[in-house]
């Protein structure tokens, strides 16, 4: 499930796209992903075996152990066609000395076969295997042997997304904040489960005595569900039973029927709970990214519908019962600020000190599809997790191969004919196969590889495995029909074992999960693009955050998903959207809050931009994966300043501060009358004396988008900008930008040196290029770089020949 999309009517219907592990798919399709090789062949190998049954070797009975063994690839015999046959001699190398008889090679290899776990390619050079101490020992002598690890069990941090954030019990941002402790997070959402172990109050410190909201009893929830983790409770609901007088509200309490509030409240700041996982997939220890922090949830999301009366009623009783965060994870498309309830709300929130993180929408990767474009509140795009979930496919001459899949039937297939189809167009074709797995070349486009996936499934063979370099994948792994997707290079692996096989068969095992992805974090396709419609002049979205394939907790009587038509159901479930993203943000800036209680929301938001990371974790600049098979690096306006980094927002050196007035002299600019201002502001008078485009954000965004001005005519945009000091005392800034072609960058003065803390300094940057920009969009980044190093404070830089038109009504 992602962001809750409302079409804009007095009455909302909640727009549920579930971009996500949809349980309820009912059309069966859409998108792919990657695997793993090895291969087979032996002789030669006994040149060498013969100097390793000179070594001692006795017979234990020590318990075995697994361990990853690491081999140096140059060292394998030319004599080994691939990788696994020279593992398995290696390993039945060991065991050939303890046996005389004339067929100790044939026993040797068979102990070796089943002491063999996996045979890696693409994770590491080597493999796994169960041995004791003393065949370790003689294993450390094979020729080609680099170094083994212990496989000791694994806790993950599951959602694993605050891990994945640099967030761990060593961490500076958990550290400072102590997880959070005593700030109170608020959801504007459709409930809670409260009897998710999430809600747990384990460990929580008592209930702020500020906090002055309550917890109300309703259908199927009595009050004594809350306690110092869910401190708050409420529904809304009059809006939408005003409208429609004659309805009846199924469930008229806080509890959640949806799943959607107790998934993004529990990925905020859910409490710690161990042995989580999805039916297998992404096990661990979950917990939110703030899980000492309190959680107030504020119904507004019925089976029935919703009220923007409703939205707004639920938001400011969250002001008023004390909240330090607002978490809303829906959006409105289309509608200016002046008459959107949610632009309308938090204004009054920003004004008491309350942070608000908000989603961007669901509607990428197209540009100017993206809501929450408002000022005063952080606009949240969605990004992946380090995290993959696989199939292994076992081929019967003992190739492994890992490819991406989330099936939730059947664990394991043994030893099933599989055959190779090329393209799989034809149903008339693929229903003569029978039980067999089919392997497809499922094409680099989504439209070819939806149709092909809709095919097998229609022809009722027994699995499907489509080689696809396309890179938008994410459901097309989630179908009650189980597919597998692998790259080319893998999927050659396995068409050359099908052609060259008499009787090919192969074995999958489902509901495996790979950590550690190098790739990520990339941005998602469906997270939705600026600029902004309802306020143009200010860059958006602001930061990027997983929202990707996120574990958290589901109500135990809401359906997750269909296995052959039935429903199943669990106390965690896999979504995935800009909903998912928007509570990680949420948590962040709980931390933050704690760390710094002085500091203003668009303090922390500044914190939180300057200090993002726009490299992936292999160094590289971060990726867009909304374009299919093609690699683009991602934009400002698809990312934000970048992947959120907790740890250095705590501690951003300078930052950029805004204020009430400072919002009112961009209304003011953007002519929205005073009437509309106030609609805003809830001010009696409105002071539009000093207008001003230049709000002092974090970002830049400038047009050149003159169609009509003459070919060769330039513009100037300027951009004026106040940053604080909030590191040390005595601290010198040097400018570095980054080059954008086809435009002159320049920024006066280039050197900021500040006196004392909290000292303000200002700086104007300077964009010079032709009135129309050839490139849609080009982008680069403003520096302010600390010369003791310690500081890069760091903002996007947009320039864009779009022309989005301001939403605004009379």
């Amino acid at each position: 499930m992602e962001d809750i999309e409302i079409p804009y009517f007095p009455v909302l219907n909640i727009k549920h796209r579930q971009v996500h592990h949809s349980a309820l798919l009912q059309d069966h399709l859409h998108y792919t992903l990657h695997m793993a090789i090895t291969r087979d062949s032996v002789s030669l190998y006994k040149l060498w075996i013969s100097v390793i049954t000179i070594l001692p070797f006795t017979q234990t009975l020590s318990q075995p152990e697994n361990y990853i063994v690491h081999m140096d690839l140059s060292v394998m015999p030319k004599a080994f066609s691939g990788q696994y046959h020279w593992y398995l001699s290696t390993l039945a190398s060991i065991f050939d000395v303890s046996d005389s008889s004339t067929t100790r090679a044939t026993s040797a290899t068979l102990t070796a076969s089943s002491k063999l776990l996996y045979s890696y390619t693409h994770v590491i050079n080597g493999f796994s295997a169960s041995l004791t101490p003393s065949e370790l020992e003689v294993l450390k002598n094979s020729p080609g042997y680099i170094s083994s690890i212990k496989d000791l069990p694994v806790k993950q941090d599951t959602t694993h997304s605050p891990k994945f954030l640099g967030l761990t019990p060593q961490s500076l941002a958990w550290k400072v904040s102590n997880y959070g402790e005593g700030i109170i997070i608020g959801l504007v959402d459709s409930g809670v489960s409260p009897e998710s172990q999430s809600y747990n109050d384990h460990g929580m410190p008592e209930i702020p005595k500020r906090w002055t909201g309550e917890c109300e009893s309703g259908t199927q929830f009595n009050s004594s569900l809350c306690n110092k983790k869910l401190i708050g409770a409420r529904f809304f609901n009059k809006g939408l039973i005003a409208m429609y007088p004659n309805i009846t509200i199924s469930v008229n309490s806080t509890r959640d029927t949806d799943g959607h509030g107790t998934h993004t409240s529990s990925t905020a700041a859910g409490n710690y709970v161990e042995g989580a996982s999805y039916f297998g997939y992404a096990p661990g220890t979950a917990s939110g990214v703030a899980p000492r922090a309190h959680v107030a949830m504020y119904k507004v999301f019925f089976d029935e519908g919703a009220s923007t009366t409703d939205i707004i009623a639920a938001i400011d009783q969250a002001i008023s019962d004390g909240v330090d965060v607002l978490s809303l994870s829906f959006g409105l498309d289309g509608i200016p600020l002046n008459e959107d309830p949610i632009a309308l709300a938090t204004f009054a929130a920003v004004e008491k000190n309350v942070f608000v993180s908000t989603s961007a929408g669901n509607e990428g990767p197209f540009y100017e599809t993206l809501h929450n474009g408002i000022p005063w509140v952080l606009t949240v795009a969605a990004g992946t997790l380090d995290r993959e979930f696989n199939a292994v496919l076992t081929l019967c001459n003992g190739i492994s191969i890992t490819g991406s899949s989330l099936y939730l039937g059947t664990t394991y297939f043994y030893e099933v004919p599989i055959v190779f189809m090329d393209g799989c167009h034809k149903v008339s074709e693929l229903i003569k196969i029978g039980p067999k797995i089919v392997v497809c070349q499922g094409g680099n486009d989504g439209n070819d590889l939806s149709d092909q996936v809709k095919n097998v499934i229609k022809a009722n063979v027994t699995a499907g495995v489509f080689i696809t370099n396309f890179t938008d994948t994410e459901e097309f792994i989630q179908l009650q029909f189980p597919v597998v997707l692998l790259n080319q290079k893998d999927g050659k692996t396995i068409i050359d074992y099908i052609k060259n096989s008499d009787k090919p068969q192969a074995s999958v095992e489902f509901r495996k999960t790979n950590l550690g992805i190098k790739s990520a974090p990339s941005v998602t396709s469906y997270s939705s693009r600026g600029p902004s419609t309802s306020c143009p002049l200010v860059m958006k979205p602001d930061i990027m955050t997983p929202g990707s394939l996120i574990l958290a907790s589901w109500p135990q009587n809401v359906v997750v998903a269909l296995n052959n038509s039935q429903p199943l159901f669990s106390n965690f479930n896999i979504l995935s959207g800009t909903s998912m993203a928007c509570p990680h943000a949420a948590g962040v800036a709980a931390l933050l809050r704690k760390a710094h209680p002085d500091w203003s929301p668009a303090a922390i938001r500044s914190a939180m931009m300057t200090t993002a990371d726009i490299m992936d974790h292999t160094m590289k600049p971060i990726n867009d994966i909304g374009f299919g098979n093609k690699t683009q690096l991602a934009s400002p306006l698809a990312m934000g300043a970048g992947q959120v980094n907790p740890n250095k927002a705590l501690d951003p050196g300078l930052i950029y501060d805004v204020n009430s007035n400072d919002y009112v002299r961009l209304l003011c600019a953007l002519k929205f009358t005073e009437k509309q201002i106030q609609a805003i502001t809830r001010s009696s008078s409105t002071n539009c004396s000093n207008p001003s485009t230049d709000l002092n954000y974090p970002s830049f965004i400038a047009y050149f988008n003159a169609k009509d001005s003459p070919s060769n005519s330039t513009t100037v945009r300027e951009f004026q900008r106040t940053v604080t000091n909030v590191g040390a005392e005595m601290s010198t800034y040097t400018v570095n930008v980054t080059p954008m072609i086809g435009l002159k960058v320049s920024v006066i003065p280039d050197k900021l040196e500040f006196r004392a803390k909290y000292e303000k300094l200002s700086y104007k940057l300077i964009i010079e290029g032709p009135a129309l920009l050839d490139e849609t969009v080009t982008f680069g980044y403003l520096s302010w770089v600390d010369v003791g190093g310690k500081h890069i404070v760091r903002s996007p830089i947009v320039s864009t020949s779009l022309s989005p038109q301001l939403s605004k009504k009379n």
